[in-house]
C-alpha cells in the first residue's frame, strides 16, 4: 500500500497558502492511489517542541538510563521517524517566514535528525537511512526569490533531506504572493497548474 506523508508548517493552519496548494498534490495523490494511506503531521495544530539541552539528552542517553520524561520525549521523535519510515513520498508546504523555514518546521527537523536512526556516521561522513523515497515542496513567498541569494529555503532543504537520505526532491514555487492582487493569482494559477502537471506525469508512471 502506497505512504503519503503530508506535512504541513504553514502558521496559517487550513487557510495558509502553502497548505492549500499541499492539499491539491494530496487531492491528486488519494486520486490516483484509492488504496493508499495519508499520514499528516500538522505543525500548527499539534507543533514540535524547539529542541533544548535536555531533549537533546534524551537521544543521547541510552534507552534503559532513560528518566521517564526523556523516554517520553525519545518515544515523540520516535512516533516522528516512524511516519517518515512508512511513507513512500513526502509533501511538505513550506512558507516562507522572515527569509527562512517556519521555526516549527525546523524544530521537526532538529527531532528526526538522529544519529543511528535517520543518518549515521561513517568514515566518509554522515550516510543517510531514509533512502527510496520521494519528496514534493510547495514553497510560498510574498516576495520573489527562487534562484537567488536570498532563497535560503530552498538550499536548506534539500540539504537536510539529502542528509537523511532523501534525495528525489521537486519544488513547486508561488512567489510574490504579497506584491499585489494580479501578480498573486498569476502565482497561485502557475503553482495550481505545475502540481496538475505533476499529477498527470504520476499517472502516466502508474
Amino acid at each position: 500500500m502506497a505512504t503519503l506523508l503530508k506535512i504541513n508548517s504553514s502558521l496559517f493552519g487550513q487557510h495558509g497558502q502553502s497548505t492549500r496548494l499541499l492539499d491539491r498534490y494530496v487531492s491528486l495523490w488519494s486520486a490516483q492511489h484509492p488504496d493508499g494511506q495519508v499520514l499528516l503531521r500538522d505543525l500548527a495544530a499539534e507543533p514540535v517542541p524547539h529542541l533544548t539541552a535536555e531533549r537533546f539528552a534524551a537521544f543521547t542517553t541510552k534507552p534503559e538510563e532513560r528518566s521517564a520524561e526523556q523516554r517520553d520525549v525519545a518515544a515523540h521523535s520516535d512516533r516522528l521517524i516512524d511516519e517518515l519510515r512508512r511513507a513512500d513520498e513526502i509533501a511538505l508546504g513550506l512558507p516562507m517566514y522572515n527569509f527562512g523555514i517556519p521555526s516549527t518546521l525546523k524544530a521537526y527537523f532538529d527531532h528526526i535528525a538522529r544519529a543511528g536512526e535517520t543518518f549515521r556516521y561513517t568514515e566518509n561522513g554522515p550516510a543517510g537511512l531514509l533512502t527510496g523515497k520521494k519528496a514534493l515542496v510547495f514553497a510560498t513567498r510574498g516576495g520573489r526569490y527562487a534562484g537567488t541569494a536570498r532563497d535560503t529555503e530552498t538550499t536548506y532543504v534539500r540539504d537536510f533531506l539529502a542528509f537523511l537520505g532523501i534525495t528525489d526532491l521537486e519544488f513547486v514555487y508561488a512567489e510574490g504572493l504579497a506584491m499585489g492582487d494580479e501578480p498573486r493569482a498569476l502565482a497561485l494559477t502557475q503553482a495550481e497548474s505545475a502540481i496538475d502537471q505533476l499529477g498527470t506525469v504520476a499517472r502516466r508512471a502508474a
